[in-house]
């Protein structure tokens, strides 16, 4: 019956020192570690799918105006930064500690077990359905070559890994006559994948830990004829470790040269997308380079991931003085399977009057006019542009970033026709048309594609994959390992007379192992100079 420490009063107490022991032990009990592991696996969830403020501060700045209750009260509790809250943290400490204080003690034990004396073989091996044969050899060779047996064979670290610890005793049989024991123990591989095991989740732990202190990450977009260099301002968006630091980007320089995207004929689905670039890093010529999907380009310990492509056409606009007020290529974001896409133009830097906005639809291969027009296929072969017109502030002035690939009308208002219809302007490439009210011209120059990288730097990777395989490795090994002890008696009495010689062999092993019978079989040959048996002989039918 339990007590209650603190129901009667002249109960000892724990005191601060045994409620801290108590709780350590909990702490790093296997039950606990489990549960724990468990927990952090439930708690990475929210993580991978709801945005996250690291990666993409404008998908999360969405979803909290998008959710007015959720989106600030999830944003409060660490649901938008997971792998940086303090709750998260917490369990990830508590983990590696649970498992450190676990892993600790159970090694010391384990050494210790590795260094003591194999126990000594029973006195009576009766219960172990032992197995007698007469042996030619004598008492001292039968006993050398079953242990020879069991100790394995190969090179000494295979030996150790696959054979037995065995012990041999001279002593006093049950009958009073002298013989000699052989006592094989075969378990401590079992307990080493154990903990080969848990020192892995371990290492895991430690290599997550350390590529989220030292790794980057950012994703960049370049058009066709277009270069990229390794620098900060230079990436869409990029994130990186609290300990990488961005004087450590190597300032090399990828040019994209052609983006060959390959779609079926007759289905329009994309077969291949390739992007043939060139690299130069500081130091070195430059060298011709490939991405596809999946097969990323090699830099300085970091890959570059071909994540997406499209169109990106080029325009000039000219302001209501004749000046150029824009010149350059504008990604557009395929919205479907035959890249329809869309994107906007902004116009800024005007000589007179107000800022100029465009809201532009490319269909690739357009079929039909007017409202009416789709795109049928996704290469550029009836490429066609609608852009529809806005005057009026910009918004770019006010310091708050936008998002290039949106128009704020909030200060904006649509330019209309005579009838009051907005103004949609119609072109295909190398097209130039008058802006309405003398704005200005705008020519559509050409149609080059552009190609989004994502470039990723992890010196974890390699670690994880490591200690992911080793812990697979010790999980095996601690599952199917057997754990057996072998017995060996032969009595010397009359040791003069080796063709008197009686051995008996014993094992124990647990009800599913299969290969004890076959292991006692061939101490058993090897004991009475036999061949060694190869396999299990089948079971006599009765």
């Amino acid at each position: 019956m339990k007590i209650d420490n603190y129901a009667y009063r002249d109960m000892p107490r724990l005191g601060l020192r045994g409620w801290l022991r108590w709780i350590w032990r909990q702490v790093t009990s296997m039950r606990v570690a489990l549960i724990l592991l468990l927990i952090l696996a439930l708690a990475a969830i929210p993580g991978s799918v709801l945005p996250q403020w690291p990666h993409s501060v404008s998908d999360t700045q969405a979803f909290i105006d998008e959710h007015e209750f959720w989106g600030p009260l999830l944003d409060r509790l660490g649901f938008l930064d997971v792998f940086g809250s303090a709750w998260f943290t917490a369990i990830y400490l508590l983990l590696f500690a649970s498992l450190i204080g676990c892993i600790i003690p159970r090694v010391a034990v384990y050494w210790r077990e590795l260094r003591a004396e194999v126990p000594a073989a029973p006195s009576r091996l009766d219960r172990y359905a032992p197995v007698t044969e007469t042996s030619p050899l004598s008492p001292a060779d039968a006993v050398a070559a079953a242990r020879s047996e069991l100790t394995g064979r190969g090179p000494a670290p295979w030996r150790w890994l696959t054979g037995h610890r065995v012990r041999v005793d001279e002593r006093t049989g049950p009958d009073g006559a002298p013989q000699l024991a052989l006592s094989a123990h075969r378990g401590h591989l079992r307990e080493l994948g154990n903990l080969v095991f848990h020192l892995s989740l371990v290492g895991i732990l430690l290599s997550v830990a350390a590529g989220s202190l030292l790794t980057y990450r950012g994703q960049a977009l370049i058009v066709e004829g277009g270069s990229f260099t390794n620098a900060v301002v230079a990436y869409d968006t990029y994130s990186a470790g609290a300990l990488f630091s961005e004087d450590d980007l190597d300032p090399w320089i990828l040019t994209l040269d052609e983006l060959d995207a390959q779609f079926e004929e007759s289905t329009g689905r994309p077969t291949s997308f390739t992007a043939y670039a060139t690299l130069t890093e500081p130091g070195q010529e430059p060298r011709e380079v490939e991405a596809q999907v999946n097969r990323p380009i090699q830099v300085e310990g970091a890959k570059i991931y071909l994540q997406g492509n499209g169109y990106a056409p080029s325009f000039t606009i000219t302001d209501s003085e004749g000046n150029v007020a824009f010149e350059g290529a504008v990604p557009f974001i395929p919205q479907d399977d035959v890249y329809t896409s869309t994107g906007v133009v902004k116009v800024p830097d005007v000589t007179e009057g107000e800022q100029m906005g465009f809201k532009g639809t490319l269909l690739p291969s357009a079929l039909g006019e007017g409202a009416d027009a789709i795109s049928i296929f996704p290469d550029a072969e009836n490429p066609v542009m609608y852009l529809q017109m806005y005057t009026g502030d910009l918004g770019l002035d006010e310091g708050v970033p936008q998002n290039v690939y949106t128009l704020d009308e909030s200060q904006l208002s649509p330019v209309r026709d005579e009838d009051d219809e907005p103004v949609v302007l119609e072109l295909t490439p190398g097209e130039t048309v008058e802006l309405p009210d003398g704005m200005g011209t705008l020519t559509w120059n050409d149609l080059p594609r552009y190609a989004a990288f994502d470039l990723r730097r992890d010196p974890s990777l390699p670690w994880l994959l490591g200690f992911a395989v080793t812990s697979l490795l010790g999980l095996g090994t601690s599952l199917f390992a057997p754990r057996r002890r072998v017995w060996v008696t032969a009595p010397t009495a009359d040791a003069a007379d080796a063709a008197a010689t009686v051995v008996t062999v014993a094992v124990w092993s647990p009800p599913h192992d299969q290969g004890a019978t076959l292991e006692r079989d061939r101490a058993l040959a090897a004991a009475c100079d036999r061949p060694r048996p190869a396999s299990i002989p089948p079971e006599d039918d009765e």
